[in-house]
């Protein structure tokens, strides 16, 4: 067997394993990358390395150390608390109220599991409280936090724009996040009308019922957090500078002013997301170097024409996303083929095909076997028919695997 299906095995090995097991597939990446490159490649282990991305990794734990400040002294449950009773009394307002929470949250850098962890809770319990179809909540709350995961400042869009500018797909950043953004919008709205959510303007929640007990008030240490936030998205949004840099410097500085427990707070950080993607970065960076990748691109290219190119990595795309992690395995692994999918295809721009399978993997993660699905379940109130929330869950993870493909089609299949 050639050393580029070897590597290819390798991957699939740790696609597979990421399905099905609890195993850190980060770590099962990069031993494997290492015993193939250098074993059986005659590598150099300083070559196997050299794909170890480390601008991503000082990236990912400035933005995540900063966020886990946020969420460990309160300052992003006070500011939930305080805009959901914006819409007190309203019924058909409280999904809409949760999406835009979990977009905002989710795009200012939390992403979208941290987004769903803050709010599943709350959210769930003013669906009991007010009358709101327990699927319906969970699908507009969780759409909201995942519309905003791809964004510059969160941690699966810096994984997606790492990686596209180590393919030659930089600079696009915002229209990406824009594409992810309008597409959860999209079936969010789809959601909400086939479930019924128009029906909740008809009526009102009352005051009791919205309301939310309060998280407290609003102390210095949530101030300052909250301005530095603020500071992060001004500083990058508007000045174009490294977010990692900025984080970093944030999270120091807020750190120095005893606004959180430093300890607790790293601690709270998502250190097996972190090694997950580091290490599955490696065995593609690997595998590129075997042609193992190219071996994958040819043969999905001989499947696929120009004009259907969008729908059917879109829909392979999504499909390994249910099972695996997005930003972990699916990102780091798809991403890499799309500009040699476009040579094969007779130079297509190979920017549609990245953004299918951006969109495409992040369309799917409210299944209920994904984390952020599974906190919505969690999140379930006390006699609410949690099995019917799974099998609500599961169909509609599933369903955006073929959605998702006609809306890449949609968007992407003409250019």
């Amino acid at each position: 067997m050639s050393l580029a299906w070897i590597s290819i095995a390798a991957l699939v090995v740790a696609v597979l394993l990421s399905c099905f097991t609890t195993i850190n597939v980060g770590l099962l990446s990069l031993a494997m990358a290492m015993l193939v490159g250098v074993y059986l490649g005659g590598m150099s282990l300083d070559t196997v390395l050299n794909g170890f991305p480390v601008s991503l990794l000082v990236t990912l734990i400035s933005v995540t150390l900063l966020f886990s400040i946020a969420e460990c002294n309160g300052t992003l449950e006070r500011l939930t608390a305080r805009a959901v009773r914006l819409c007190r009394g309203h019924a058909g307002l409280l999904p809409i109220m949760f999406f835009v929470l979990g977009f905002i949250i989710a795009t200012i850098g939390a992403g979208a599991t941290p987004a769903s962890a803050l709010l599943a809770g709350p959210a769930m319990a003013v669906a009991g409280r007010a009358g709101v179809p327990p699927l319906l909540m969970a699908i507009m709350t969780g759409n909201g936090a995942l519309a905003g995961t791809l964004s510059p400042f969160a941690p699966t869009g810096i994984v997606a724009h790492g990686v596209m500018a180590r393919i030659g797909l930089g600079g696009v950043e915002w229209e990406t996040f824009a594409f992810n953004a309008l597409a959860h919008a999209i079936v969010a709205v789809g959601g909400f009308l086939l479930l019924g959510g128009w029906r909740l303007f008809g009526r009102r929640a009352g005051a009791a019922a919205a309301q939310e007990p309060d998280a407290g008030p609003m102390g210095a240490r949530h101030w300052l957090t909250a301005a530095g936030i603020a500071a992060l998205v001004v500083a990058v949004a508007g000045f174009g500078l490294d977010v990692g840099l900025v984080a970093l410097v944030t999270a120091v500085a807020l750190t120095l002013l005893r606004t959180v427990d430093e300890q607790k707070a790293i601690k709270a950080m998502p250190w097996g997301v972190i090694l997950m993607v580091t290490g599955v970065t490696v065995l593609v960076s690997m595998m590129q170097e075997t042609q193992g990748l190219a071996l994958i691109t040819r043969g999905i290219a001989s499947l696929s024409t120009r004009e259907t190119i969008a729908p059917i990595v879109a829909f392979g795309t999504g499909l390994v996303s249910v099972y695996s992690s997005t930003s972990g395995v699916v990102l780091p692994a798809f991403l890499p083929m799309a500009p040699d999918l476009a040579t094969h295809l007779g130079g297509l721009d190979p920017l549609p095909i990245a953004w299918s399978i951006n969109v495409s993997a992040s369309l799917v993660d409210l299944s209920s076997l994904s984390t952020v699905g599974a906190l919505y379940i969690a999140g379930a109130t006390p006699g609410s028919d949690t099995r019917a929330l799974f099998n609500g869950l599961l169909v509609w993870g599933l369903s955006m695997s073929v959605v998702g493909a006609a809306l890449c089609w949609m968007l992407f299949g003409f250019r």
